[in-house]
């Protein structure tokens, strides 16, 4: 996947178009990421011990990767970026605006 947690992305479609959070955390084998301040869904919840009233609780649900596009924590861009092998072979993500490495 082209997005890790901790990176900040930008939402390019859907109803959140244009929002920018964190990704919480990644869902490689459903291709989703969760991101902070995105896609909120209402789940009706019983009384439980964390939760003894119930009620309706609102939480982030899921993004499609596909939607998101990685800001480069360099130049401030959405440009996109390509993948390339350092010195010593691990791999790295490059801007390709402005060339600086994630």
């Amino acid at each position: 996947m082209h997005v890790k947690k901790g990176d900040k992305v930008l939402i390019r479609s859907g109803d959140d178009k244009g929002k920018k959070g964190k990704v919480l955390k990644v869902f490689p084998e459903k291709n989703k990421a969760k991101v902070e301040g995105v896609n909120f869904v209402k789940r009706h919840t019983r009384p439980n011990r964390t939760n003894p009233q119930g009620g309706i609780v609102e939480k982030e649900a899921p993004v499609a990767a596909a939607k998101l596009s990685v800001i480069c924590p360099g130049c401030g861009e959405s440009k996109g970026f390509r993948n390339e092998r350092d010195s010593e072979g691990r791999p790295r993500r490059i801007c390709k605006s402005c060339g600086e490495s994630l």
